[in-house]
């Protein structure tokens, strides 16, 4: 039996993984190729995606899901390790962007594989919106198995939330009746 190294990758990395909370959506999945995009533009829709966040070097063309209406943001940093500052501050940038111009929207977030650099950034989300690390840390992995090594996860135990999720008036989109 001949099994093709494509095969052989797609088996490896886990399926997309949707992470619900106070009603911020995120969806982590592995990084699509010029080849696979029409499936991953299908798999976005179906979470209703308004934005792709890439953690990782480019490594696809973007037109194609800028023509459906899907923002992509570059926020690269290395492989295995914890984003720097700026980077973190250009996440919650595209968060609040996103979650406040579409209240029903997800944001998708990929490394190369998905475990790594794309869950850290939704635990410092979910952090954000008021989980203890190790119970963001424990969401990601019920859906991504594996996902956040151990340096990751020491720079999340100190990681000190900042609000910069906050809603107004408790909701995500705030109304003011005057």
């Amino acid at each position: 039996m001949n099994i093709s190294a494509n095969m052989l990758q797609k088996d490896i990395r886990p399926s997309s993984a949707e992470i619900n909370y106070k009603g911020f959506r995120f969806l982590i999945t592995d990084r699509p190729s010029d080849q696979s995009i029409h499936s991953y533009i299908q798999e976005l829709k179906k979470h209703q995606v308004t934005a792709v966040v890439r953690v990782c070097k480019p490594s696809y063309k973007t037109e194609e899901l800028k023509n459906e209406g899907i923002e992509v943001y570059d926020l690269s940093f290395h492989d295995g390790t914890s984003p720097p500052k700026e980077i973190v501050e250009g996440w919650f940038k595209v968060l609040k962007k996103q979650f406040y111009d579409n209240p029903n929207s997800c944001v998708a977030v990929h490394c190369i594989a998905g475990l790594g650099r794309a869950p850290v950034m939704v635990a410092i989300a979910l952090i954000e919106l008021g989980l203890r690390y190790e119970e963001a840390v424990e969401l990601i992995r019920e859906k991504r198995r594996g996902a956040i090594n151990a340096k990751q996860l020491a720079f999340l135990e100190k990681y000190r939330p900042k609000s910069r999720l906050k809603l107004k008036n408790g909701h995500k989109n705030s109304c003011c009746i005057q």
